[in-house]
């Protein structure tokens, strides 16, 4: 079973990727996704190899966004793939079946061919404008869940939805009532002053019941 909380990781250099990540971890994230774009491999492979160490140590699901070789080097837990990455199935190829493949999708059509590949999740956003990721897709908004969910729900598909894109505390119950699984989540945490209380906040409102 995914978790329904799932943290992306900042920062502009290897250190600050590591500190938050160890934070996040140390506050009670269980599912890191390590996104570092536009830096050399050296570079990736030891933030990787440091953030993987830290996720066995806290028990947590380690995710690698968009380089499937590296998650394939560093035998991480899987891959998240945008889309205009590799396809899921040549990632599956390399990956193998036990693998977690998640896919980024921003239509209906987009997640009904993932779905087809063999995706294990679907990442569906924006939901509103972020200044995380470059080169957004167009911002869906409350009513673009509904739409898509309200499709999913009619096609009889089951794969696990989250939603990202600018997520703050108030949008996760309204979000969670369209039919989504959990949310992917960065600044939110990162920045926040009081990163245990957060987490714990918004475990609570994904899973609709207090968590002591």
């Amino acid at each position: 079973m995914l978790n329904k909380l799932q943290y992306i990781s900042q920062g502009r250099t290897v250190e600050e990727q590591v500190k938050n990540i160890h934070q996040a971890l140390d506050n009670g994230c269980t599912w890191v996704q390590i996104r570092f774009k536009n830096h050399f491999s050296d570079d990736a492979f030891a933030l990787a190899e440091a953030a993987k160490i830290l996720c066995e140590e806290y028990l947590a699901n380690f995710i690698i966004n968009d380089n499937v070789y590296l998650a394939q080097q560093i035998a991480a837990d899987g891959v998240h793939l945008g889309l205009t990455d590799m396809s899921i199935k040549e990632a599956r190829s390399i990956l193998g079946d036990t693998k977690i493949i998640g896919a980024t999708a921003n239509t209906f059509e987009d997640i009904q061919n993932h779905v087809q590949n063999g995706c294990d999740y679907i990442g569906l956003g924006p939901f509103k404008f972020t200044t995380t990721k470059e080169k957004l897709s167009p911002i869906l908004g409350l009513d673009g869940y509904h739409n898509i969910m309200a499709k999913i729900q009619e096609n009889g598909l089951t794969t696990p939805v989250y939603a990202i894109g600018g997520i703050t505390l108030d949008d996760v119950e309204p979000l969670m009532q369209t039919g989504i699984y959990g949310i992917a989540v960065s600044a939110l945490i990162t920045h926040s002053t009081n990163q245990k209380k957060i987490i714990k906040q918004l475990k609570n409102d994904l899973h609709g019941s207090i968590i002591v």
